[in-house]
């Protein structure tokens, strides 16, 4: 089956198992919080992987700011609508999306490029950079080391879920050659391993 086909029935499938409606903030509290500072009053975010809408495009929205979210999962996208009404959200593959140059004061990518196939991540983050306003952050969370793999029976449920990402040093050339400063760069742990977590901003 199709990688992107696999991560879209999982989250399909385990949506609710993935996130509930009234998950807190957890781990996203200090991201959260750091996007808050770097953000102008009234910005436009793009939050792509947005899952159901919570806590990141929640946050913001309560914060006053306009957030568009796009996921591929039909199911995640149609709770984020219910639980973010004042949000925008499409669903459809990050890879895909248009959006105009310099549309957004801030993207979020968290846990979404790795479940992308690695020859369209360095073209994404590509496309990403130029919808940045200079100035403007990228928050991301990506592969720590190299690894393409799925798990069945993914958060003990009925699905298969799918991964692919680079080690943390390709990441940072290809946030760098498109046009990103890295401002700081730190370890999330998961289980046995964990992502890489960036913070760049725009030239």
């Amino acid at each position: 089956m199709d990688p992107k086909e696999v991560v879209r029935r999982g989250y399909d499938v385990l949506s609710h198992r993935y996130r509930a409606d009234d998950a807190g903030e957890a781990d996203y509290a200090p991201w959260i919080a750091g996007l808050l500072e770097r953000l102008p009053e009234r910005a436009d975010v793009l939050d792509l992987g947005c899952g159901n809408g919570v806590p990141m495009a929640r946050a913001l929205v309560n914060a006053g700011h306009a957030v568009t979210g796009v996921d591929l999962s039909e199911v995640q996208v149609e709770r984020a609508r219910r639980l973010v009404p004042r949000a925008s959200f499409l669903q459809g593959d990050a890879t895909a999306v248009e959006f105009p140059t310099a549309a957004f004061d801030a993207v979020v990518c968290l846990y979404a490029l790795i479940h992308v196939p690695l020859d369209e991540q360095q073209p994404l983050v590509r496309r990403v950079a130029g919808w940045l306003r200079p100035g403007g952050s990228l928050l991301a969370t990506t592969g720590d080391t190299a690894w393409t793999g799925s798990e069945q029976g993914w958060l003990g449920g009925d699905a298969t879920m799918w991964w692919s990402h680079a080690d943390r040093a390709t990441y940072r050339a290809w946030f760098t050659a498109a046009g990103l400063e890295v401002v700081t760069e730190g370890f999330q742990p998961e289980g046995d391993s964990g992502h890489a977590v960036f913070w760049c901003r725009k030239s």
